[in-house]
């Protein structure tokens, strides 16, 4: 019990790396520069979505015994470098000057469906 309570307390430590300048030792910090508006787009999203799936695995790896231990270190490096390529992600979109793509409204079903589509049996 004592290794685990050093452990974590160790651990814990770990935490407070998150969004410091420590944390961009984890990723290039050119790791975007050559990206477009549209690959930083969805590179961004693609981030917030791991950030989020990793948060959660963290949450509730908390919910166990030694939970504390497990989430740390099963997903704490990786949440910490992903974090951390968000934060030069949205460096590089400001400094390009990019905005949002509208997504385009969905097509219904009658525009086009099947009659394209007869001819090439």
């Amino acid at each position: 019990m004592a290794v685990l309570t050093v452990s974590g307390a160790s651990l814990g430590g770990c935490a407070g790396v998150g969004d410091s300048a420590l944390s961009g030792a984890f990723v290039d910090p050119a790791k975007y520069e050559l990206y477009d508006c549209k690959q930083l787009e969805a590179e961004r999203k693609s981030l917030e979505a791991r950030t989020a799936q990793l948060q959660g695995y963290i949450d509730k790896a908390q919910t166990g015994t030694a939970g504390t231990v497990v989430g740390e270190v099963a997903y704490r490096s990786d949440y910490i470098s992903t974090r951390a390529s968000l934060k030069l992600a949205n460096e590089a979109w400001e400094r390009g000057n990019c905005a949002a793509t509208v997504a385009p409204p969905p097509a219904s079903a009658t525009a086009g469906g099947s009659k394209g589509r007869a001819g090439h049996r």
